[in-house]
């Protein structure tokens, strides 16, 4: 680790981009304290079914070019890290399954799309383009799949990463205060300098942002997903990740979404409902998430047979989807650092995100350094 001559940090937020983004500090050498109302487990990235995606994530909506572009190089720099993380499931969560998405028109007959494809066959292995991956993978004949591609994806047991991430922020000498922020940072930037005693503040809040950033492009994108039992014991083990994309041209819930998660839980989803806040919702009281289930068992018909958690059935989260873009970047005039708004793509682009902050609050640093 460098050594940055006490140079200090603020992150605000302790989910997966808020750790992520301390930890890099960190191996850079930096004091870094990180400030949250919550912490593992209790923050929304364990709620996640976080499957490495190759941009934009299923879970996702955005369709910006240029950020796309970004997305992709900070989606390769968290391969890398997950994919030395594997190494160690039990300790870390993480995991190499091959990931099946399936379509339902030829790839070829969108640019896009296939455009996607291409580029994940460069970058991506184990990559696979075959239409009959839908036969032998166990899909209904009646979900109507024309085609299909598979690659090796990091899939991250949240609960476990989530805890093996904060505990590495610990170890490297992260200082976690459970503290609340709030109102406009700008207006309390030299505040919250003061009172923490440091140089440059890293706002990685998700959410919270809408507070306090002022940001009014971002807004929930609520999520839902139904834990069975994966242990081999009613229905065959299911092992490679299984999904189906919203279509984009339509607002129908008509996502799938079929994740291993750890050594014995399936879960299942998707759903993607806009400015929804409430998270009280499950398989006895909200249809959404009834139909949500039926479609992933007329979609693999194996799956009629999977026993649902009798403690945890349903677990909701809320997405940070921002509107034009994920927000990278620091703010004019300041010593304040975003990175938020990552939507359903927060684990696949953690490592990359955190890395790019890094380097602008080393820049910011520098700045302060040729002013003194």
């Amino acid at each position: 680790m460098v050594e940055n001559h006490g140079r200090r940090a603020l992150v605000i937020g302790a989910g997966v981009i808020g750790l992520t983004t301390a930890l890099s500090l960190r191996r850079r050498g930096w004091n870094v304290t990180v400030v949250a109302e919550s912490f593992a487990p209790e923050v929304t990235s364990t709620a996640a079914g976080a499957v490495w995606e190759w941009p934009p994530s299923v879970c996702g909506r955005h369709h910006d070019e240029i950020l796309l572009e970004k997305s992709k190089a900070w989606a390769m720099a968290s391969y890398e890290q997950f994919q030395a993380l594997a190494a160690r499931p039990q300790e870390t969560g993480v995991f190499i399954r091959p990931a099946v998405f399936y379509f339902r028109y030829p790839i070829a007959s969108r640019p896009a799309e296939l455009a996607k494809m291409h580029d994940i066959a460069r970058h991506v292995p184990g990559f696979v383009h075959d239409p009959a991956l839908a036969d032998v993978g166990g899909v209904s004949p009646e979900a109507g799949v024309q085609d299909a591609y598979s690659y090796l994806a990091p899939v991250v047991d949240t609960e476990k990463y989530m805890s093996w991430l904060q505990g590495e922020a610990l170890n490297a000498g992260c200082r976690l205060v459970p503290h609340r922020v709030s109102d406009d940072l700008r207006e309390h930037e030299q505040e919250l300098r003061e009172k923490f005693g440091v140089e440059v503040i890293v706002n990685c809040s998700g959410l919270g942002s809408i507070e306090l950033a002022g940001d009014t492009a971002l807004s929930p994108h609520r999520g839902a997903l139904i834990r069975v039992r994966n242990d081999g014991t009613k229905m065959p083990r299911i092992t490679s990740v299984h999904a189906v994309a919203n279509d984009a041209d339509t607002d129908e819930q008509d996502m799938i979404f079929i994740v291993p998660k750890g050594e014995d839980r399936l879960l299942l989803g998707g759903l993607v409902e806009p400015d929804e806040w409430g998270l009280d919702i499950d398989l006895d009281n909200y249809q959404p998430v009834r139909d949500m289930l039926r479609r992933c068992i007329d979609f693999f018909p194996v799956l009629a047979q999977a026993e649902i958690d009798e403690f945890e059935p349903v677990r909701a989260g809320l997405r940070p989807f921002r509107t034009h873009s994920i927000r990278l970047e620091a703010e004019p005039g300041s010593r304040i650092v975003h990175n938020y708004g990552h939507g359903g793509a927060g684990v696949t682009l953690s490592w990359g995100c955190a890395e790019d902050a890094t380097r602008l609050v080393e820049q910011l640093a520098g700045e302060s350094l040729e002013v003194a």
